[in-house]
Parts: C-alpha cells; sequence; structure tokens
C-alpha cells in the first residue's frame, strides 16, 4: 500500500509579510505573491495524477491549490488540518514584548514542556492529536496512490513529527518556507523524505 504524499505549506499571506502572528483564528487571503506561488507550484506539478487533495479549512489552503480544484480533482476539507491556534495573540503586530513571549513559548516546547499552550491557544500535544486523527483518515483511502495535502507551517512541523516517529520538542528541524514542499513516500508502515523543504519549483 505505497503512498506518495506532496505536502506542502500555503503560500504568503500579507500577515506573512508582516510577520503578524497568524493562527486557526485568522481566515486571510493570499497575496499577490502567494499568489504567484501557488500559479509557480502549479505549474511545476500540474502533470502529477493525484488522486486527492486535502486542505484545512482555511482559505489560504484552498487558494493555494485552486489550479488544481479549477480541474474538478477530488478534494476534501480536514479542519484538522489548521494551524494551531495562536490564542490572544492573533493578528497582532509583534511588539518586543511579544516577540520575547513567542520565543519563550518556543523555548519551553524545545525543552520538551510540549502540553505548554499559548494563553488562549493550543499547545503542540493538543494540535499532534488532531493531527494524528486526519492522518489516520487520509492512510486508510486505500485506493488513493498519490496525494496532495495543503496545510500550515507550525501544523506541518506538528505532521511531520508525527509522521517520522520524532518528539514533538523535535519539530522546528522541519524547516518550512511559503509554498515549500515536503515529498513523502509511505509503505504501508513508515514514511521516507524524499525532498525536504524542496523550494525549487519557486
Amino acid at each position: 500500500m505505497t503512498k506518495k504524499i506532496y505536502l506542502i505549506r500555503h503560500g504568503q499571506t500579507e500577515y506573512n509579510k508582516k510577520g503578524v502572528v497568524q493562527g486557526s483564528g485568522i481566515d486571510s487571503d493570499l497575496n499577490e505573491t502567494g499568489r504567484a506561488q501557488a500559479n509557480a507550484f502549479y505549474n511545476t506539478y500540474q502533470h502529477v495524477h493525484f488522486d486527492k487533495i486535502y486542505v484545512s479549512a482555511l482559505k489560504r489552503t484552498h487558494q493555494s491549490v485552486q489550479s488544481f480544484l479549477d480541474r474538478s480533482l477530488p478534494y476534501e476539507i480536514l479542519s484538522d488540518l489548521n494551524e494551531i491556534s495562536w490564542g490572544k495573540r492573533e493578528g497582532i503586530p509583534v511588539d518586543e514584548e511579544g516577540d520575547a513571549y513567542y520565543h519563550q513559548m518556543l523555548d519551553s516546547w524545545r525543552a520538551g514542556k510540549t502540553d505548554v499552550a499559548i494563553e488562549g491557544g493550543e499547545n503542540p500535544e493538543q494540535v499532534a492529536e488532531r493531527i494524528r486523527r486526519a492522518l489516520d483518515h487520509i492512510l486508510k483511502q486505500q485506493e488513493e496512490d498519490q496525494i496532495l495535502i495543503c496545510m500550515h507551517g507550525r501544523a506541518m512541523r506538528v505532521m511531520l513529527s508525527v509522521m517520522l516517529n520524532y518528539p514533538l520538542r523535535c519539530m522546528d528541524m522541519f524547516e518550512h518556507t511559503n509554498l515549500c514542499l515536503y515529498q513523502l513516500t509511505y509503505s504501508g508502515s513508515m514514511f521516507k523524505v524524499d525532498k525536504y523543504n524542496d523550494i525549487s519549483h519557486l
């Protein structure tokens, strides 16, 4: 039951450009750069026959694969693929205090305290729980051999940690940029990374 999985992060939004925290509570659109990134990915991978496309419930993921959806390819919205909730920090320009809080939170997670949640938001273990649910659902679809998944930066780090059996404290090793690609092969029992944070299509 081999599967090829193309895992991408959504294209750039104005929040990304301005460095504003953007989590599951911010349903933003791609900006001009993000749309160009989406077109570049499509132009490079339009020849791949995707049996199914999975997106989160946030429209920036839909917009990132819109050219594929316009071809009436099967797709499914899974809210379990949504970005982590950054709670009260979402949508607020990062000042010195906010930046310090953000890095303190990341340091806690890297130290293994992945049960610590952002104020009013989620912790990585809660995200991992729903990511596992989404992944189990995707892998049960036996007729789907080539899959495109579009999701979000922090949630993608959690997804890759879950796929590759890394502890969540190591999730920052999975680097990402807007519209980057991780290509993986699933053998039926384990995942192998074929492409890591690939942006050659951009």
